[in-house]
């Protein structure tokens, strides 16, 4: 068992007292070396000779700096290698080759406290922030998960402790300085991180120094008000709870009762929160000054307050039973307010050791009610299992044993890394970068294709471990690997990560499958004549409420081209006789054909009018019409090639006259990049612009492809915004309508 240097702090006596007093440095030093340990003593003249006049980068004497905090850490009664590592902690930011020193002079365990505080105050600055009028809940959820890896970053529980009165001493310097950058820094830091690790740790020596010095330095007109205000330096009150405490003994003891008295005078941070969150003056602050009184058993509670209250009289209206009627939480207490000793308010708190108990350690915990944080049993096993440590120590366990301890239960589950924008994530352990990857952002996930951890490039594979910053390097677009889902390959240890891979895969899945059955209903449709009918339509009588579902049922060839075309016949329309037909009926209406009015012939009504197979018009480009021998008014583009030889007197004038769903063939042709996956995605093109293909073709020559297509559309409004989709395609370098050409002969008449 090491040696413990007994040692005494000399106390902060009015940091939550007088607004103008803080422990000098030197004092602590000059009272921390008279009462060192050889021990200790060899470690400060190493610091002495490391040191020299150097200045911490807040300008803080290093050596000053150094022995200041080494005092407090004595004073939590740690043992020599703690007040050595709070020595020398400073060389690791100042001397190149500290560890060689240390280890030679103080051992390899010196060594190892100081790397832990070194990487504790390395990522302690991601919490620097601008003071914002209000704390957003993302802001807040940071902190936390700040405070959390500070915790799991560590092997050893007394590095937490070294840095809390590291950042102590620090505060401490920070409200005698110039250097308002540097004291705001310092403020925020305990204000956000050490303040609220000391209270969850049960270390209140250091944990209202800190929030009193940091409320001082970020509101210093409300600090100096409230100091005023309570009229009296922090000892002062503290005298008056130990009176106050004296007599309450001497009254439970003539009254034959055993009770545990404890007393704390509120400070000034802690006044100015409860007045801010329950909206009152300073006057109805009642626990200034507070008296806890444990007893054995529940009915004892209510004899105490008897006693309390038959000695003190008592504030009206500020009384509550929390035994009878316990919070939400379960906390449960009796509190009173009495008129004591010099007529002074003061607050007085009665449960049972098994209350107190609870309300340290459970689901009322102190911490929790202070900071308004949500339940997290995980991490409060971890928090009372850290306590009880703490606990372990003060009964004297060795380092030895603390250390072994500390490092079987501490966050056993979890790691926190860091992102490139300094915001913390929490992830199982052994997690890899695909894992971080799809926790910051879905996206980012589907196309990681590396990653950098600490500045270094590692397979996809790598676990990742506490503190590193990770960033990814992803592609424009993708999806994840297929690999990535085998369980031996190692890729994602996340359930999370794993979901929203087979999410995309099975995504994937169904846009194939989807786009292969609007394939197979079109054609059942055009063979049946009804390619004018809404999919809608045959998808309900199909009993599909959603037609993206009734598509990839057919893809998938749950429902066949037949049962397609027995829920498409009922909906087939009266056939009428074309208007220019002279015997019989004429053929059924195409959906390639114009329809009924579609074209109309200058002076003639009533005509049968087809579209040129050769230029292929649409509207609302400039036709004219060639009568033919038995087919009626072929309807010619006006550019078109082939009209220059085609008879003038045959020649009529011809302008469009739509009708209602008339559609138009035309020719497109598309080049691209030839690569996997070309002709799906321009189906899916047109697919998704609902857009019948009549006709397709291609030709391919080294890495290219000319594709060309018979479409069907409105008019040439709806041709260029298929032209303009289908040239975002990957690959797509040319998509225009085709050429006009003459066909080599001439239309038939």
């Amino acid at each position: 068992m090491s040696k413990r240097s007994r040692l005494k702090l000399v106390r902060p006596g009015a940091a939550g007292g007088h607004p103008d007093t803080v422990p000098d440095a030197r004092d602590a030093a000059i009272a921390f070396e008279a009462a060192s340990q050889p021990a200790v003593r060899s470690a400060l003249s190493l610091a002495r000779a490391l040191y020299g006049d150097n200045r911490l980068p807040g300008g803080e004497p290093a050596l000053g700096h150094a022995m200041g905090t080494a005092s407090i850490v004595a004073d939590m009664k740690l043992d020599d290698q703690a007040v050595a590592a709070a020595l020398l902690a400073p060389s690791a930011l100042l001397v190149p080759e500290w560890s060689r020193s240390v280890a030679s002079h103080c051992g390899s365990a010196v060594v190892e406290l100081v790397e832990g505080i070194a990487r504790m105050a390395h990522l302690r600055a991601l919490s620097a922030r601008e003071q914002p009028a209000a704390r957003s809940q993302a802001e807040e959820g940071q902190r936390e998960a700040l405070r959390k890896m500070l915790l799991a970053m560590v092997q050893d529980m007394r590095v937490v402790l070294v840095s809390l009165a590291d950042h102590l001493q620090e505060l401490r310097h920070a409200v005698r300085s110039d250097d308002a950058e540097a004291r705001q820094r310092a403020a925020i830091l305990a204000q956000d991180v050490y303040a609220p690790l000391a209270n969850r740790l049960g270390v209140w020596q250091l944990k209202w120094e800190m929030e009193d010095l940091a409320f001082r330095i970020l509101e210093p007109e409300t600090y100096r008000r409230i100091a005023r205000l309570l009229d009296e330096k922090r000892l002062d009150r503290e005298r008056y709870i130990e009176g106050v405490i004296a007599q309450l003994k001497g009254e439970f003891a003539r009254a034959g009762m055993g009770v545990e008295i404890s007393g704390r005078p509120k400070h000034i941070f802690s006044i100015y929160r409860k007045m801010k969150l329950k909206a009152i003056d300073f006057d109805y602050v009642y626990d200034v000054r507070a008296i806890r009184v444990m007893v054995q058993d529940e009915k004892d509670c209510y004899a105490a307050l008897g006693l309390v209250h038959n000695l003190w009289t008592p504030i009206s209206g500020e009384f509550d039973d929390y035994i009878a009627r316990p919070k939400s939480n379960q906390y449960r207490s009796l509190h009173t307010a009495v008129i004591g000793p010099e007529d002074k308010a003061l607050e007085i708190q009665i449960r049972t050791h098994a209350m107190h108990q609870h309300a340290e350690l459970g689901v009322a915990a102190h911490w929790r009610y202070k900071e308004g944080s949500g339940r997290d049993p995980g991490y409060d096993r971890k928090i009372a299992w850290l306590r009880g440590i703490l606990e372990w120590k003060d009964e004297g366990a060795d380092a030895g044993a603390l250390a072994e301890r500390f490092q079987a239960g501490l966050f056993e589950d979890t790691i926190y890394v860091v992102t490139p924008q300094d915001r913390v994530i929490a992830l199982p352990r052994d997690a890899t970068p695909v894992d971080f990857a799809y926790h910051v952002h879905t996206e980012l996930g589907h196309r990681c294709r590396g990653a950098r951890v600490d500045g270094v490039m590692v397979p996809l594979d790598t676990p990742l471990k506490n503190g590193q910053r990770v960033e990814i390097i992803a592609a424009k677009r993708g999806g994840p690997s297929r690999d990535w889902m085998l369980a031996d390959a190692g890729y994602v240890r996340s359930a999370g990560a794993r979901g929203k891979i087979r999410q995309w895969f099975n995504r994937q899945n169904l846009e194939t499958a989807t786009a292969q059955g609007r394939t197979v209903v079109e054609k059942t449709l055009q063979r049946l004549g009804l390619t004018s009918q809404r999919l809608d339509d045959v998808a309900a009588r199909l009993g599909y409420g959603q037609l993206e579902a009734f598509l990839a049922a057919v893809g998938r060839g749950e429902i066949g081209p037949r049962q397609v075309e027995r829920a498409a016949q009922p909906l087939r329309p009266p056939v009428e006789p074309g208007p220019g037909a002279a015997v019989g009926r004429a053929p059924a209406a195409k959906r390639g054909s114009a329809t009924r009015a579609s074209v109309l012939v200058v002076g003639v009504d009533r005509l049968l009018t087809t579209p040129a197979r050769c230029c292929k018009p649409a509207p609302p480009e400039p036709i004219v019409g060639f009568i033919t021998r038995g087919r009626g008014v072929s309807v010619h583009r006006a550019d078109c090639a082939n009209l220059g030889r085609l008879p003038a007197e045959r020649r009529v004038a011809a302008e469009w006259g739509l009708a209602e769903g008339a559609v138009f063939a035309v020719d497109i042709e598309v080049d691209a990049v030839s690569r996997n996956g070309l002709l799906r995605d321009l189906s899916e093109v047109l697919a998704r612009e609902r857009i019948r293909i009549v006709g397709s073709r291609s030709a391919s020559r080294d890495a290219t492809m000319r594709l060309r297509y018979t479409i069907e559309v409105v008019d040439l409004a709806q041709l260029a915004s298929v032209l303009s989709h289908l040239r975002d395609v990957r690959g797509v370098t040319r998509a225009a309508r085709c050429r006009l050409a003459p066909t080599g002969k001439g239309p038939r008449s």
